[in-house]
């Protein structure tokens, strides 16, 4: 039974290209903060392969948690509500 097992081992480990990084799929917020950084500098070309990464659905999602996670960050930083950084960061009067 070891001897299979050590078997299948190597073989896998064989088969995997040599010195080459295995792909792995992209995550959503990997997803969500390279296209929310490539929408930022106007990169069209990275915009559209950071969204083709995941489905629309899951890059929303993914925008959206990332949007409140700045907000979050920003309003630390600030010393200021969440709901005023929000508001400035869209240029709205305050409320």
């Amino acid at each position: 039974m070891i001897r299979r097992y050590a078997g299948r081992l190597r073989t896998s480990a064989s088969a995997r290209p040599e010195g080459g990084r295995e792909r792995r799929p992209h995550n959503l917020f990997e997803a969500a903060a390279v296209y929310v950084a490539a929408r930022a500098e106007d990169d069209q070309d990275r915009i559209e392969e950071a969204a083709a990464w995941v489905s629309p659905e899951a890059l929303s999602f993914g925008v959206s948690e990332l949007a409140c996670r700045a907000v979050i960050a920003l309003a630390r930083e600030r010393d200021e509500s969440p709901a005023a950084v929000a508001r400035d960061l869209l240029g709205l009067p305050a409320a």
